[in-house]
């Protein structure tokens, strides 16, 4: 797999990351949406640069002007309901892409450290020859994308695999570079060092869901 991690590097990204983090400023949930939704369009635009790219004649009031536009069918498919301000930043640059949903979170069934991941709802079109966007904006455990991706081989069999994601871990990174197609490529804004017991990235942000959209049951 090959890891894009934007953190190594100072630029603009890091003031939204740390916003993000910041327990202050996470006390206001439009805030913290806007800024994930400008992760997802920054790393949206690094991402571009890879995708296959064609020739077009574009037609102004004054002539003609040669130009390149990507040529890649995308289908963007988000984990949520925490994914949803991240595929609303990407899909402001790749306005053209189909879209998919899969609802994943995580089961305590004996209210332990220990967890499974369910996957219960699931809707996308075919994936055929199409480059597939995967965000999660929380890369813990990498358990999650294991299972969205079991549940999407049954909609065909994408060109390439593209996972864009806020904050990660080292352990989470590691299972998804053995979990999918080594020609996968990861996006992601940072990688910290560690988890809990209970799987949550440290120092991470706490639960991206929760502060976006507000505490659940």
């Amino acid at each position: 797999m090959i890891v894009h991690q934007f953190d190594q590097n100072n630029s603009l990204l890091n003031t939204f990351v740390s916003e993000i983090r910041d327990i202050e400023i996470q006390k206001d949930p439009m805030r913290f949406r806007r800024n994930i939704e400008r992760i997802g369009e920054v790393l949206a635009y690094e991402l571009s640069k890879s995708l296959d790219y064609g020739k077009k004649t574009v037609r102004t009031p004054l002539g003609n002007k040669k130009t390149y536009l990507s040529s890649d069918k995308l289908v963007l498919c988000s984990v949520l309901r925490a994914g949803l301000p991240l595929h609303h930043g990407i899909l402001n640059y790749f306005d053209g892409a189909e879209n998919a949903f899969i609802s994943a979170y995580r089961n305590h069934p004996y209210n332990d450290d220990d967890f499974e991941v369910i996957v219960n709802y699931f809707a996308a079109p075919s994936l055929d020859n199409k480059i597939l966007v995967l965000t999660d904006p929380m890369l813990a455990t990498g358990k999650t994308l294991e299972n969205v991706l079991n549940a999407l081989k049954g909609h065909g069999s994408p060109k390439q695999i593209h996972i864009i994601s806020v904050i990660g871990s080292k352990t989470g990174v590691a299972k998804v570079a053995e979990t999918f197609p080594d020609n996968t490529q990861l996006w992601i804004a940072a990688v910290d060092e560690g988890l809990t017991s209970k799987g949550y990235i440290v120092p991470g942000l706490g639960d991206a869901g929760d502060l976006s959209y507000g505490a659940k049951l």
